[in-house]
């Protein structure tokens, strides 16, 4: 039996572990029924040799006692119930091997009732099967054997059974918890699976060198590996500090490297087969919106600033302002503004940030504007354009064109060479004249050949002169507006008769104002007026909230 046991499994010696134990309570249970018959009145045996330990006491065994081999074990609870059927002399037994029965008075078997005649076991009972049971299955064993007295072998095959003994000791009380052991075994067998791992950039390393030392490759495989990339200078033009992610197979051999040039912008190289393959990665960011409010205090630039816009979102919104407002002139201290920007959020970090409305209420002017995602233009509330059309005539009505643009027109006088920069249109004195866009007043003077004279800067970046004026109506830094009157014809300076002289400057030089490309209005109409409009309205909301700070545009979607 023990060599079957021995030559067992570990796994299978611990499935027959509850069979053991219960063939040993059973054992127990006829151990203690015999008993009980032996202490009827018929019987005239008067005590049973029970073998012990030498240290063994009055009382029933213990879990504490120090524990035996197998071999050991079975044989003395062979002996213990050979002496329930016949007495054995004592001289063949020591000292330690007597007890009284009446120190397991306490473990008398209860009998069953009379519909189950089987007997039941007491507390006491159930113990000594626990001991039984734990010393016949060999989960205790003993440090020094010599201590119990000479252990009886058969032959030396049972002797190899004893001295090869072996038991789940190893493990522990862990045994009863959880198969550590089979845990162990299962874990070896389990395929090597990467994991992504960080290396940081030292000082003076190169990716060669970490490539050889750390990532299994050759001088010829890292050489290809960088002809094979968009831009090798990822990789070769790194500093202290940079890291990037890969993974490495079983044998140290590197299978994907991911780095980064910077938050969003990267590349991934993958192994196939021998050689490795790029991909750019390119990450998007989660928009999120933020609202920005101040007052101008010196400098709008600086004002703004103050509020915690970027260096980049200050320069979009100067620049958009300047469209229609000049600061030297319209700005004033107190002036009020409120900036709606969106940014690209990644890893906490915002990036691309844009306006998308800006309202400005100033002491001279009010300005509201939102960015149109259908062409990424800024509007104004009710769809007017930053850059409005450009009128081709400054007056209302139908007046002659007496003299056309020339830059080669010869003096009638002189015969010279005398450029004609303008258009003339001859009308009455005291007609109205208009601004033909939107602008701001630059200059009105008089001169000796041109006459009073006034000097219209536009929104475009166009100027426009206007000659001979018998009065000027706008003074300098007014601003005017597209169909504005700004003056009224006349005949002064050098004139042959009542008209307007009208020049167009682009860039500074001259051009025909007849014929020359204007602008058109970039107002917008129809659907896409209402599509825009939609748009526009919970960006306003959050413009009027005034609350600061991260702001979600949708939660003001038709007031909510």
């Amino acid at each position: 039996m023990l060599r079957i046991l021995h030559s067992l499994p570990r796994t299978h010696k611990l499935l027959l572990l509850p069979v053991a134990t219960m063939v040993t309570v059973l054992g127990t249970q006829k151990l203690l029924t015999t008993y009980q018959d032996l202490n009827s009145p018929r019987t005239s045996l008067e005590s049973v040799l029970v073998p012990l330990s030498s240290d063994a006491v009055a009382t029933v065994p213990s879990l504490h006692q120090e524990r035996r081999p197998v071999a050991e074990a079975i044989d003395r609870a062979s002996r213990a119930i050979d002496a329930t059927r016949e007495q054995i002399p004592l001289k063949d037994l020591a000292p330690r091997e007597i007890v009284d029965l009446d120190v397991i008075a306490t473990a008398e078997a209860s009998m069953a009732s009379e519909i189950d005649a089987r007997p039941q076991l007491d507390d006491g009972a159930i113990h000594m099967a626990v001991v039984f049971g734990t010393l016949t299955s060999g989960m205790l064993n003993i440090d020094d054997p010599s201590a119990y007295g000479p252990v009886e072998i058969a032959d030396a095959s049972s002797a190899d059974i004893v001295d090869d003994a072996t038991s789940y000791e190893d493990y522990g009380i862990e045994l009863f918890d959880d198969i550590s052991f089979l845990d162990l075994e299962l874990a070896a067998e389990e395929p090597y699976v990467p994991e992504w791992q960080t290396h940081i950039v030292e000082s003076g390393e190169t990716f060669a060198l970490v490539a050889q030392n750390e990532l299994g490759l050759g001088y010829s495989e890292v050489a290809a590996l960088l002809d094979d990339m968009p831009d090798p200078r990822i990789l070769t033009n790194w500093r202290a500090g940079n890291s990037f992610d890969y993974k490495v197979d079983e044998d140290g051999r590197l299978l994907s490297l991911r780095m980064m040039k910077d938050i969003r912008d990267g590349v991934l190289l993958e192994r196939d087969d021998n050689a490795f393959a790029s991909t750019v990665i390119e990450r998007q960011g989660e928009p999120v919106q933020r609202l920005f409010a101040g007052s101008v205090s010196g400098s709008f630039a600086r004002s703004a600033q103050a509020t915690g816009l970027s260096s980049g979102s200050v320069t979009e919104l100067t620049h958009l302002l300047e469209q229609k407002l000049d600061f030297r002139r319209d700005s004033r201290r107190g002036d009020r503004f409120s900036v709606l920007v969106e940014s690209d959020m990644i890893d906490g970090e915002t990036l691309d940030s844009r306006v998308l409305a800006v309202q400005y209420d100033g002491e001279r002017m009010d300005l509201t504007m939102v960015r149109n995602a259908g062409d990424d233009k800024f509007y104004t509330p009710d769809g007017s354009g930053l850059e409005p059309g450009f009128a081709r005539y400054p007056f209302e009505g139908s007046y002659r064109l007496s003299s056309n643009f020339n830059p080669q027109r010869r003096h009638p006088v002189t015969g010279r060479i005398s450029p004609h920069n303008g258009t003339d249109f001859a009308m009455p004195i005291g007609t109205s004249v208009v601004a033909p866009a939107d602008g701001r007043v630059e200059r009105v003077a008089n001169h000796a050949a041109a006459g009073r004279y006034v000097v219209i800067r536009h929104d475009n970046g166009y100027r426009t002169r206007y000659l001979h004026l018998s009065k000027p109506l706008v003074s300098v830094g007014e601003r005017v507006t597209m169909g504005e009157r700004i003056a009224l014809s006349g005949n002064t300076g050098r004139s042959t008769g009542p008209h307007l002289h009208y020049e167009v400057i682009v860039n500074n030089s001259p051009v025909n104002a007849m014929n020359v490309e204007l602008p058109e209005s970039s107002g917008l109409s129809g659907d896409t007026l209402i599509a825009f409009q939609n748009q526009a309205e919970p960006m306003l909301a959050a413009l009027e909230s005034g609350e600061t700070g991260t702001v979600s545009v949708a939660n003001y979607q038709r007031g909510e």
